[in-house]
């Protein structure tokens, strides 16, 4: 029998059973494939991954659909506009009023010089007669460049107002969600699509939205010249542009397919190349030697998209000769149209070359304008999606107002608790009663998913329970404001925060300064939690910036990393002090010292101290310990009573002891007093 076998044998006929395999598990296959095989769709295993929820919307909507937005976008975008700088948002719309009432009066301007040139007489008589004409078209550029120049100019203080005013609310509001939409994973995705691509697009779209408008300015402008010079060019104008619109339509839409699978497949090969350099792989991929495994992946996936851009290559050449093609096509159409009408005597020579250089100009127009509709499209559903994510934000923040948490806690009362996370079956707390009283030091105990952590975090008021009551001095938690009530707990983590700070800030924090600080309460929770030594160790001691992201950064190991994390909960001196598993990366003595420090150490008077831990040894000394197990609470009382029970308490801690006794203990050695650290 061996000495785990033999340690679980002798608990008293309670016995922590063994893993066991899942039921009806079959053996794996002898050889899979490292990702789809080659006749497979390469990209059929990814999952479309929250950036590209919109990415190529434009190419897949019709034109209908883009066109019957724009009013919508326009409105959206205004807004925006407005809210963030009312008067350079006027400025932009007269300037651009104006810079497209220039080109118009220009292109008018233009055909009377044409006229001029045209008309009838000695040739040097013409050109005389065209120069105040021309000195007009002249001017009327000029002043549209200026215009233009007053446009970009007022879209530039426009812009970044508008992109502050989107990053300071979006983050104001993600960063006050409640606890459970953050660890909602679908939440974690949306909110970072709003994050990656949302605000990127938002600061793009004003800029997308003053072309997308001139554009359509100048259309306007160009149809009004037409009709005058004779109402049937107005007719000419789609039939000169549209064709070219419809190419470009279907060359965005052919090039996004076309994309998208490419892009896929760069996904893929991230996966390997970011196993092979990075550095937390490092060292198990040397070991295994498997780095040619993941260099064969690696080629056979290159290769694919080598043929891909080769394929998509081929495809835009293709695309663009048919647009191309297409819209000589109607230019032609045009072109004989406004021919056959200079022969009927329609239209004067003039007048027809008027009409060329108005139809040359509209061609322009449009055809950006079609590209620009696809393109503010496309941004609009990630603006629209950001403004949703925070209206979905607004509805998870927490609770607002109420009383101020109590500053001496005498007690806290969870009854009848139970909480469930959502799309979760089971509750992760069933029906908790407990009570915790000033200068008490207790423990959570448990295996785990029993409920230790999720009961923590109700107690610190990030959860709000689905029944029952968690009050304060008498008080319901849910009545008292959150802000006040975290203000009073201080809570220490197994995985903490690791902030690229410096090491002092790091401890500061818990109060809510980065760059203020109480020296000497600093050192003492550093002291207290051998904090000290590792900070003492660093190159500017207190002033090191803790993160390799800095010239000069130095990276701490985990258990390096637990002590800050101690020394952070300390410093905030709260009268209630949560610590969840904070010493698990710890060496021994560290966690010797630490659980001594937090034990008997000096404390503030009536302060709270919860313990979570799994190392039952640490929690001896706890004047009540509380098994969780499934939820609930199964048994309670001192180290003491909970071995005289003889339950689950003593049979885990029996276990844990038989790892430590000596080999001459002997089996009838009282299990309660082996050699345990702490």
């Amino acid at each position: 029998m061996t000495g785990a076998q033999s340690g679980a044998a002798r608990t008293g006929g309670r016995r922590v059973p063994p893993p066991r395999p899942a039921p009806g598990l079959e053996l794996p296959p002898a050889r899979v494939p490292a990702g789809p095989a080659d006749g497979d769709d390469i990209t059929d295993g990814l999952k479309t991954p929250y950036w590209s929820v919109h990415d190529g919307a434009s190419a897949k909507a019709s034109v209908g659909e883009i066109l019957g937005r724009l009013p919508q976008i326009l409105r959206q975008v205004g807004t925006l506009a407005w809210r963030a700088d009312r008067r350079n948002t006027l400025l932009v719309v007269v300037l651009q009023l104006a810079s497209a009432a220039m080109a118009a009066f220009g292109l008018v301007a233009s055909v009377g010089v044409l006229r001029e040139l045209f008309g009838t007489g000695p040739t040097p008589d013409r050109v005389r007669a065209a120069l105040p004409q021309l000195l007009l078209v002249v001017g009327l550029l000029s002043l549209r460049a200026l215009l233009e120049a007053g446009v970009a100019a007022a879209e530039a203080k426009l812009t970044p107002k508008i992109r502050v005013a989107l990053e300071s609310e979006f983050y104001d509001l993600a960063a006050r969600v409640r606890l459970e939409a953050v660890e909602d994973p679908d939440w974690h995705d949306t909110v970072h699509r709003a994050s990656d691509k949302g605000l990127y697009y938002a600061r793009q779209i004003v800029g997308n939205v003053v072309a997308l408008a001139a554009a359509a300015l100048d259309i306007i402008g160009t149809a009004s010249v037409l009709t005058v010079l004779h109402p049937l060019l107005i007719l000419m104008l789609p039939l000169s542009v549209l064709p070219v619109g419809a190419a470009a339509v279907r060359a965005a839409r052919d090039r996004f397919h076309s994309h998208m699978r490419w892009n896929a497949m760069q996904r893929r090969l991230r996966v390997f190349t970011w196993l092979l350099l990075d550095q937390d792989s490092a060292a198990e991929l040397r070991s295994t030697a498997s780095q040619g495994a993941l260099l064969s992946e690696y080629r056979r996936i290159a290769e694919r998209i080598a043929a891909e851009e080769t394929r998509l290559g081929v495809s835009a050449a293709r695309i663009n000769l048919a647009g191309r093609a297409v819209g000589g096509l109607g230019a032609g159409l045009t072109y004989a149209a406004l021919c056959l009408m200079l022969l009927d005597g329609w239209i004067p020579l003039a007048v027809g070359a008027g009409a060329v250089l108005a139809l040359q100009t509209g061609r322009t127009s449009l055809t950006t304008f079609v590209n620009l509709a696809h393109l503010v499209f496309e941004n609009a559903l990630w603006v629209s999606d950001l403004l949703t994510v925070q209206s979905h934000c607004r509805t998870r923040l927490p609770r607002t107002g109420g009383l101020t948490a109590p500053e001496a806690v005498k007690e806290i009362r969870l009854d009848e608790v139970s909480f469930s996370y959502p799309g979760k079956d089971a509750p992760a707390l069933d029906g908790v009663t407990l009570t915790l009283k000033a200068g008490e030091t207790v423990a959570f105990v448990g295996v785990n998913g029993s409920g230790k952590s999720t009961c923590s975090k109700l107690i610190a008021g990030l959860y709000d329970p689905t029944a029952g009551t968690v009050s304060w001095n008498g008080a319901d938690a849910q009545h008292l404001d959150p802000l006040s009530l975290q203000r009073r707990v201080s809570m220490v983590l197994q995985q903490p925060a690791h902030f690229p700070f410096t090491a002092l800030a790091n401890i500061t924090v818990s109060r809510g300064s980065i760059t203020d600080a109480d020296p000497e309460a600093a050192h003492r929770a550093a002291t207290a939690s051998g904090a000290d030594q590792v900070i003492a160790s660093l190159p500017d001691a207190w002033t090191t910036l803790l993160s390799k992201r800095f010239r000069g950064g130095q990276q701490l190991s985990a258990g390096q990393w637990a002590k800050i994390a101690v020394a952070r909960g300390l410093y905030k001196q709260a009268p209630v002090l949560l610590l969840d598993e904070p010493t698990a990366s710890m060496d021994p003595r560290a966690e010797h010292a630490v659980y001594q420090a937090v034990l008997q150490g000096p404390r503030l008077p009536g302060q709270i101290t919860v313990l979570i831990s799994h190392r039952l040894a640490s929690v001896r000394g706890c004047d009540t310990i509380y098994v969780f197990d499934s939820g609930r609470i199964t048994e309670s009382g001192t180290h003491q009573e909970l071995m005289d029970l003889d339950a689950s308490y003593a049979a885990m801690f029996r276990l844990q002891a038989s790892g430590y006794r000596t080999a001459d203990s002997g089996p009838d050695a009282p299990s309660d007093r082996a050699r345990l650290p702490g």
